[in-house]
């Protein structure tokens, strides 16, 4: 029986037991972080009771089991120089913290999704990469530089979640400033042509050596943000240009060099251009053989129907998001209550228009929201004092655990439907069978509503500037 007969046969038999057990199963489990309370995923329960037909004249969030949709990779974040470094200025206590709090299923929020850079980024104390300049061959290649703090810390991570449930990608900021048209890997510039198979090489040479001390890359983006000239690491592609490197270079040499079975994923940059570029790539048959995914960020506009256009243009494509943050850092503003909503908004949005995984940007910076080579200071979920050892979580920490520590890798997206503008839902049954459902209310009045499901309803209420998650 192929994988995916097993997958369906799997799935029928959850919602068989589901269903058979529905009148039995009648109390859920509701965890709620709330604005202006003490609640940060905060467990009560809710209980349901026979309600044949769905309550009238007030909100409901009806759940549906037998319609799914993708099935989740994972949710996480980056793992940068930046958060390496500043978890390695912290004590052995607060380092210890950190992993549980992200990478721990049952004592934190269980990621299982996370991002590196090839060689250098903004988020890097300094600029490097791993080869000789000028050399083509590639001989003297090595991620030494890594093994300081960035690998180090990768590999107490995979610890943490376990290596069944952990899932690492990659992404470039810059070639070489030797391969580059304006010999600088900052301020945008371009791959020069001839440098187009050494450029390749350098990818699968990562792959390589990254395997050799211990951690597995899944996959990798072609470029990170391949419109944006910044003051930091970055290069210009234009989707032809990023269409042919892929499929006449990047492709083929991953083949060649054994990693055939890695995931390519394109664009990696806005949700305004998603569409556009990415069917300049999606169009092509011979760029289309190495394709696994479209990557994208939450900068510039929200544009989430780009996102449902190429999900219903592409169905067998896979749509990842691949960076988002909060900027830029102001001590001052830790606590507003809107990072974290930017968060859940986008989340479920994302999630209901087709993504199958999420991925914030650095999981932990320093007081100053660094470091940061060139001063690009932004926040992160739990930022370290590196003078005190204090650990903040802001917000968008126990926001983005209302999806990681209840949503799981192989989860299929079901259907969530809310009566009520004022409410925004997703919802998702996972390989065990539990349902995992979310509902955000980012508005200043609370909202009393049912969740109903199949003759079943539970009545409870949102409060203002709140996120719920419902498990049973």
């Amino acid at each position: 029986m192929n994988n995916k007969k097993v997958g369906l046969t799997v799935l029928a038999i959850l919602l068989a037991i589901f269903n058979s057990n529905a009148a039995a199963n009648d109390v859920g489990s509701l965890y709620l972080t709330a604005q202006d309370t003490a609640d940060r995923l905060s467990k009560t329960d809710v209980q349901f009771k026979p309600s044949p037909e769905f309550p009238e004249r007030q909100g409901v969030v009806f759940i549906d089991p037998t319609k799914t949709f993708q099935t989740v990779l994972g949710i996480g974040g980056a793992l940068t120089d930046a958060s390496a470094e500043t978890f390695y200025k912290l004590p052995e206590a607060a380092q210890q913290e950190i992993l549980r709090a992200y990478w721990d299923p049952v004592n934190g929020i269980g990621y299982t999704l996370g991002r590196t850079s090839i060689h250098s980024c903004d988020f890097s104390s300094e600029s490097f990469e791993y080869a000789t300049p000028g050399d083509p061959t590639l001989k003297d290649f090595s991620v030494a530089h890594d093994l300081q703090y960035r690998i180090p810390f990768i590999k107490a991570a995979i610890a943490t979640a376990g290596k069944k449930n952990f899932t690492l990608f990659a992404s470039p900021w810059s070639p070489p400033a030797w391969m580059k048209s304006n010999t600088n890997m900052l301020h945008g510039g371009k791959l020069r042509p001839e440098c187009a198979d050494a450029w390749a090489s350098y990818y699968a040479k990562f792959i390589k050596a990254y395997a050799k001390e211990g951690v597995n890359v899944w996959g990798v983006t072609v470029q990170n943000e391949p419109l944006a000239s910044q003051s930091w690491e970055s290069c210009i592609y234009t989707a032809a240009e990023e269409r042919d490197f892929l499929k006449n270079h990047l492709g083929p040499t991953l083949a060649k060099a054994g990693l055939g079975d890695k995931k390519i994923l394109v664009w990696d940059h806005n949700r305004d251009l998603l569409y556009e570029r990415a069917r300049v790539v999606l169009d092509d048959p011979e760029a289309m053989k190495y394709v696994w995914g479209v990557a994208f960020h939450w900068y510039v506009a929200d544009a989430f129907d780009n996102v449902k256009l190429v999900h219903e243009a592409y169905p067998k494509v896979n749509l990842l998001f691949t960076e988002g943050c909060n900027y830029p850092f102001e001590t001052a503003k830790l606590n507003e209550w809107h990072w974290g909503e930017n968060y859940g908004k986008s989340m479920i949005n994302d999630f209901n228009n087709g993504a199958v995984g999420w991925t914030d940007w650095n999981v932990l910076l320093d007081e100053k929201g660094g470091p940061n080579h060139v001063g690009n200071y932004c926040y992160a979920p739990i930022i370290g004092d590196t003078t005190t050892g204090k650990l903040t979580y802001m917000n968008s920490y126990y926001y983005l655990g209302h999806f990681s520590k209840f949503i799981r890798p192989g989860a299929r997206r079901i259907v969530s439907s809310t009566t009520l503008d004022a409410l925004l839902t997703t919802a998702f049954i996972n390989p065990d069978g539990t349902l995992a459902v979310v509902v955000m209310n980012p508005g200043d009045q609370a909202q009393k509503f049912s969740f109903y499901l199949k003759g079943q309803a539970a009545a409870t209420e949102a409060p203002a500037h709140s996120i719920m998650t419902l498990v049973f």
